[in-house]
């Protein structure tokens, strides 16, 4: 049985930093990864996918509002062949470095999936068995599909699918509220898709100032996209290839077609095939590894990091959590995560960024504050 100070479930950005931490402190490391590429979801089918086309379809906006700026520009229309083409030179360049860093002498990378076999073993799917003193697990998140009536009757579209476009979808019915949701709406919407949002709770963004959520929400009806919020009791059917959802909306029901569904309902951890309960490992009823402030599970020898663990997917955090949990496994003084001073971004048009507790959190927390306004319109 092969041995390692560290192994680490998972290639993505929270394993490789918790990797990289760990050999930085002179450790042997074994980093599992059967993913058919490697790279991780920010590089493969998140961030860096995602914003390349975002900023695409924001030129191809800008270029047909020319004439507002004196310019004319007589045609713009998307060519999703180039929009792709364009997409994977551009990844590619980080998927390659990642590579690099996970195939180099550092670490023992094996491209297998695995599952525990006792609380500091994991068996490979060729039957390979190894052991260690401490074990990451950074298995990150995969689509969710929460129990909305008729959801697993039909046939959906994931952000993975919107990112891998290569041709203009007619109309589409985007199930969601949150970041990806609006981020992949308003893309699909600029690239000529006809585009409808339902959201159930009030507001689209619904953790973030309402001033944000309010303002994204107008600018995506003033471009031309349908946008229900406050929704309830939304069902799902398909016939003859064509999706219509049905929902309430101020006591009145509403119905509404398309030709795509896409489920941008969130996400899950993607932990199901680690047979964690032999490790010792606990869940929370959210379905994420339960972790103390340093990523330390209920098994304090097994740590967890990014997607799977939460409470953010997002590449910053997962990068913090992995170098944490590797330096607090290790004995090095490592600082608890806290995450009061979180930095989000969304790269809608317009943009918003938060730092910090917003305004529904210090409510819930019952924390006094002022709240002070500026418009940046005359700016």
């Amino acid at each position: 049985m092969n041995h390692y100070d560290l192994i680490v479930i998972g290639g993505g950005s929270a394993g490789y930093a918790g990797a990289r931490t760990a050999s930085d402190l002179g450790k042997s490391v074994a980093v599992i990864d059967g993913a058919g590429e490697l790279g991780g979801l920010c590089i493969l089918r998140g961030c860096m996918p995602s914003k390349t086309l975002i900023y695409s379809a924001e030129i191809l906006h800008m270029s047909r509002q020319a004439h507002r700026f004196g310019l004319h520009i007589p045609e713009a229309e998307t060519d999703f062949k180039a929009l792709q083409a364009r997409k994977q030179e551009i990844i590619r360049e980080f998927q390659e470095y990642r590579e690099g860093q996970l195939e180099d002498e550092r670490f023992k990378l094996y491209r297998k999936q695995a599952r525990f076999s006792g609380e500091l073993e994991v068996t490979l799917d060729d039957g390979t068995t190894l052991s260690a003193e401490k074990v990451l697990v950074a298995t990150g998140s995969k689509v969710a599909s929460p129990p909305v009536p008729g959801l697993d009757k039909i046939t959906t579209l994931s952000s993975d699918d919107i990112l891998d476009l290569d041709q203009q979808l007619e109309s589409i019915l985007v199930l969601g509220g949150g970041i990806v949701a609006c981020e992949l709406a308003q893309f699909l919407l600029r690239t000529g898709t006809r585009t409808t949002l339902i959201q159930r709770s009030p507001h689209i963004l619904k953790s973030w100032n309402p001033e944000i959520s309010g303002t994204i929400e107008q600018t995506f009806r003033d471009e031309g996209m349908e946008v229900f919020t406050g929704t309830s009791n939304l069902q799902l059917m398909q016939m003859e290839g064509r999706s219509t959802v049905t929902f309430e909306q101020d006591g009145q029901q509403i119905t509404r077609d398309a030709a795509h569904v896409l489920n941008a309902l969130g996400r899950k951890p993607a932990t199901e095939h680690l047979n964690l309960e032999d490790a010792g490992v606990n869940l929370l009823p959210s379905g994420h590894i339960a972790t103390s402030c340093h990523q330390q599970t209920s098994n304090p020898n097994i740590y967890a990091a990014g997607d799977c663990a939460g409470p953010h997917e997002i590449v910053h955090v997962a990068i913090l959590q992995g170098e944490c949990a590797a330096n607090h496994a290790f004995g090095k003084e490592a600082a608890p995560m806290d995450y009061d001073p979180l930095l989000l971004v969304l790269f809608t048009d317009p943009q918003a960024a938060v730092v910090g507790l917003q305004e529904p959190q210090l409510k819930e927390r019952g924390i006094p504050f002022l709240k002070e306004s500026y418009p940046f319109d005359d700016h």
